[in-house]
């Protein structure tokens, strides 16, 4: 038996800083081919400047074309303006796919104010908030370097007591992306990740998130983690939306049948529209 797709809540183009291999119009296309019913250009809106190691900097061709002599990394302004145009076009060349338009705000309680004029500048259907950077001396960086030189326990620590703080701090959006952000880049010496290691920490930012009213993400761009989705619906959360965080058009829509049948035998259920989030049994969000 076929299964039916959700919605990809979390998808990247030409309009993101980092996704060199995107492109609206063929994630559309993708997207008509897979039978999904909706998909969510969230592309990414980030003030933080970071730092990385200039060794570092030299094994990626994106980070040594924006990092400065010293390793500060600026991403580049996003051009909301030309994106909104981008999406009425594919619009009018998909009709039969459901396309909105949407932001994923990095670390949006750092950046309130600029964050709060982007959003006023026009109608973005989604917005995801995310942390990908975290305080290291007196800047910012990436969990994959800060594995470089603090305990990657305290880096998974560190992380979840900042989506807390990201969640109290900023209601800007409706979407919690990549929870588990820190176990992309956890370090091999350091054994297999293992999320119950730090199931206090998760249960408590999931805790803070679901008394906030807003959705957990279940970003598929690596194998999602059963425990976490379990936690949430235990810790009262009551929406769930799916994510590839896809930056080029072949990953959409990654390991979505297996993640939706994790998502259901966890009490979770689609909503009434394909583009819906999905809930808890009788919940309606």
């Amino acid at each position: 038996m076929a299964v039916t797709l959700p919605a990809d809540g979390h998808v990247h183009s030409e309009w993101s800083w980092d996704a060199v291999a995107g492109s609206m119009e063929q994630t559309c296309a993708r997207a008509l081919e897979l039978g999904l019913p909706s998909i969510a250009f969230t592309e990414h809106v980030d003030h933080t400047v970071w730092t990385v190691p200039l060794a570092t900097v030299g094994e990626h061709d994106l980070l040594a074309s924006l990092a400065t002599p010293d390793g500060r990394v600026t991403p580049p302004a996003f051009d909301a303006s030309g994106y909104l145009e981008a999406i009425e076009a594919c619009r009018e060349r998909f009709p039969g796919l459901r396309i909105l338009s949407g932001l994923e705000v990095g670390e949006p309680h750092w950046h309130a104010g600029i964050v709060a004029k982007l959003l006023g500048a026009g109608r973005f259907d989604r917005v995801l908030g995310s942390l990908h950077c975290l305080p290291d001396g007196d800047g910012h960086t990436e969990p994959f370097i800060l594995y470089g030189h603090r305990a990657a326990d305290d880096v998974v620590r560190l992380y979840l007591a900042e989506v807390a703080a990201l969640v109290e701090e900023s209601d800007v959006f409706a979407v919690l992306a990549h929870i588990d952000y820190p176990a992309r880049y956890w370090p091999a010496q350091a054994g297999p990740f293992d999320a119950s290691a730090f199931e206090d920490e998760f249960r408590h930012a999931l805790r803070v998130l679901g008394d906030s009213g807003r959705a957990l993400e279940v970003n598929t761009a690596r194998p999602p983690h059963a425990e976490i989705v379990r936690w949430w619906y235990e810790e009262g959360g009551q929406a769930i939306t799916f994510g590839s965080d896809a930056h080029e058009p072949a990953a959409l829509a990654n390991g979505f049948v297996e993640a939706v049948a994790m998502v259901e035998s966890h009490g979770f259920r689609p909503g009434r529209y394909p583009h819906d989030f999905w809930t808890r049994s009788g919940v309606v969000v």
